[in-house]
C-alpha cells in the first residue's frame, strides 16, 4: 500500500507528463487523507481546469480559499477560472486581489490587463500590462498584450513597436506576427506586413485570421492571383462567425467554373449590401458558362437584382428552387481568376426601370442646381466603420456652394445627424427611398454622389453615375492603393486620407474639385 507521500509523488509525475485523469485520481486520494490541504486543492483545481471541469475546479478553489484566503495561487487560479468563463469583471477583481497579495507577480499584472481590456477599460489595462513589463521587461506575451491594447486605442505606431519587441524576445510568437500585420495595415504599410502574414501562417498553418488578413493584403496590393484563394478563408474567421455570416448551402456541390451545360447555379449573397452590388456584375459571365442563374439575396435588393443581365431568377427568402451547384457571390472573382486587367467593369450593370426613373425626375424637376446625393455613415457594426464613416458636418462647406443642392441618401444609423444639424440645407429623402431599386432610380437623376465606403458607393458605381468616395488612410482592399480611380467603377473618383483620421484635407480636396466641376458645367460651350 503506497504512502501518502508516494501517492503525491506519483500524482505530480502524472501531472508533469500530462496524464491529467490519472493525476486527478491520485490527487484526490491524497486529499482524502489530507482534506484541508489548501495548496493541494489549488493544484487539483488546476488539473480540473485543464480538463474543462470548471465547476469541480471552482469547488476546489473556494474550499482552498476558505482555508487560506491569502493563498496567492488560489486567488490567481480563481481569476483564470472566471476568465475561462468569459466573466471578465470577476476575473479582474480576483487578479487585483492577487497582485495586492503579491505585488511583484508579473504574470498576474499581465492577466489583469487582458481582463480589463475585454471590458473596454483600456487605460487601466495599459497600466496593468506596463506594470508587468516593469517587473519583467523580457515578458514577450506582455509586450504582445500591450500592443493589442494600443491597437484598440488606435495608437498603431506604438502597437507596432510593442509587437516588434515581443518578436525580438520570441520570434515564434505567432500572435505577435499576426498582430503586427494588423498594426501595419492600419497604417497602410501593406508591403511591410506581408512577411509577417506569411510567418504567422508558417508557424500555424490553420490560422484562419492570418490567412484572411493575408488575402486582404494581397488583394490590396493588386496581387489577385494569390489573393483570391486566401480570401476563401473568410468563412473560417471568428469575426464572420460572430456576425452570423455562415457559409450557406455548403452541403451542395460548389461550382468550380467549368461549363454549366444547362445546369442551375445558385449564387447566394454574403456580407453587406454593397458587396452584393459590387459582385453581381459577374452574373452575366456566369450565364455565358451555359446555365441558369438563381440569386438568393436580401429583400431590399430583390427588385434591382432581378433586372441584372445574367440573372434568371431572384429569391429573397430561405426557401430556394432546385439547383445543381452553388457558390457564394464573392467567390466569383476567384473562380474567374480575375486580375486587375480582367475586372468586368462595363457600366451600367444595374438597371432600375424607366417608370421609376421618370417618377424621380418629376419629383426633382422643381429643384434647380447641381444635384448631389450624400451619405456619411456605414453600418456601425462593421469592424472598421469608425475609420470609413465621418460626421455629416463635413458636408457643411459643400452645402454652402452656390448652385449646389444636397440630397441625403442616408438610411438607418447616421440619419439622426440631420436633426442635429438643421442649419445645413440638405433634403432628407430617407423616408422616401424604400428598397435599392427605388434608390437606384433616384440616383440616376443626380449629377453626383459623394459617399463614404458603403452601399451607395457601389450603387452609384454600378449605375454608371459619377461618384466620389472619401477613403480612410487604410481602406478596404477593393480600393487598392495610391490611385484616385477604381478599376471596378469607371465613373468613380477616390479621395484618400494622407494621415490617419485626416478628413479635413480630404474634404478640402473634394470641395476644390467640386468647384472646378461646377465651373466647367457652367462654362459656355
Amino acid at each position: 500500500m503506497p504512502t501518502v507521500a508516494e501517492t503525491l509523488a506519483r500524482a505530480q509525475e502524472q501531472h508533469r507528463l500530462g496524464q491529467l485523469p490519472e493525476a486527478e485520481r491520485l490527487y484526490r486520494l491524497v486529499l482524502a487523507a489530507q482534506p484541508n490541504h489548501a495548496e493541494l486543492l489549488t493544484v487539483l483545481a488546476s488539473v480540473l481546469g485543464m480538463q474543462n471541469k470548471l465547476a469541480d475546479a471552482e469547488i476546489c478553489l473556494r474550499r482552498a480559499l476558505e482555508l487560506k484566503p491569502e493563498l496567492v495561487e488560489a486567488n490567481n487560479n480563481m481569476a483564470a477560472l472566471c476568465a475561462a468563463r468569459q466573466q471578465f469583471a470577476d476575473a479582474s477583481a480576483w487578479w487585483q486581489r492577487t497582485v495586492a497579495l503579491k505585488p511583484d507577480y508579473a504574470e498576474a499584472h499581465n492577466n489583469l490587463g487582458t481582463a480589463l481590456d475585454r471590458q473596454d477599460r483600456l487605460d487601466e489595462a495599459e497600466a496593468a500590462i506596463r506594470r508587468a513589463l516593469e517587473l519583467k521587461p523580457d515578458f514577450a506575451s506582455a509586450h504582445q498584450n500591450l500592443g493589442a491594447v494600443l491597437i484598440r486605442q488606435q495608437r498603431f505606431e506604438e502597437a507596432a513597436a510593442a509587437f516588434r519587441r515581443a518578436l525580438a524576445l520570441d520570434p515564434n510568437l505567432v500572435e505577435a506576427h499576426h498582430s503586427l500585420t494588423v498594426a501595419l495595415t492600419s497604417l497602410a504599410r501593406f508591403s511591410e506586413a506581408l512577411p509577417h502574414h506569411r510567418r504567422a501562417i508558417a508557424l500555424k498553418p490553420d490560422y484562419a485570421e492570418a490567412h484572411g488578413a493575408l488575402g486582404g493584403t494581397l488583394l490590396m496590393l493588386g496581387q489577385f492571383d494569390e489573393g483570391w484563394p486566401q480570401y476563401e478563408w473568410r468563412w473560417k474567421l471568428r469575426g464572420m462567425q460572430l456576425r452570423g455570416m455562415q457559409l450557406r448551402h455548403a452541403e451542395h456541390p460548389r461550382w468550380d467554373g467549368t461549363p454549366l451545360a444547362g445546369r442551375t447555379l445558385l449564387l447566394h449573397c454574403e456580407q453587406a449590401h454593397g458587396d452584393t452590388l459590387q459582385f453581381i456584375r459577374y452574373a452575366g459571365l456566369v450565364q455565358r458558362a451555359g446555365g441558369r442563374v438563381i440569386v438568393q439575396c436580401p429583400p431590399a435588393l430583390e427588385r434591382l437584382l432581378a433586372r441584372c443581365q445574367g440573372v434568371d431568377q431572384v429569391v429573397s427568402g430561405e426557401q430556394v428552387p432546385p439547383f445543381d451547384v452553388q457558390l457564394p457571390l464573392l467567390s466569383l472573382p476567384g473562380v474567374f481568376r480575375t486580375t486587375l486587367e480582367t475586372i468586368p467593369n462595363r457600366v451600367p450593370y444595374l438597371f432600375p426601370d424607366d417608370e421609376a426613373i421618370a417618377h424621380w425626375r418629376e419629383q426633382l424637376v422643381p429643384e434647380c442646381g447641381f444635384k448631389i446625393g450624400i451619405n456619411w455613415q456605414g453600418n456601425p457594426t462593421q469592424a472598421k466603420d469608425r475609420f470609413r464613416s465621418f460626421p455629416l458636418t463635413w458636408f457643411a462647406e459643400i452645402a454652402q456652394l452656390e448652385g449646389v443642392r444636397l440630397y441625403s441618401l442616408q438610411m438607418g444609423p447616421g440619419r439622426e445627424q440631420l436633426a442635429a444639424s438643421p442649419e445645413l440645407p440638405i433634403v432628407d429623402l430617407g423616408d422616401r427611398l424604400g428598397d435599392f431599386h427605388n434608390t437606384a432610380a433616384l440616383v440616376r437623376n443626380l449629377d453626383l454622389v459623394i459617399t463614404c465606403d458603403s452601399a451607395p458607393a457601389h450603387l452609384a458605381g454600378g449605375l454608371g453615375v459619377p461618384v466620389w468616395v472619401p477613403l480612410p488612410l487604410a481602406p478596404d482592399w477593393r480600393w487598392l492603393l495610391d490611385r484616385d480611380d477604381s478599376p471596378w467603377y469607371p465613373t468613380m473618383r477616390l479621395f484618400r486620407q494622407s494621415r490617419l483620421g485626416d478628413w479635413d484635407s480630404v474634404f478640402q480636396n473634394i470641395r476644390r474639385e467640386l468647384v472646378a466641376t461646377l465651373r466647367a458645367a457652367t462654362r459656355p460651350s
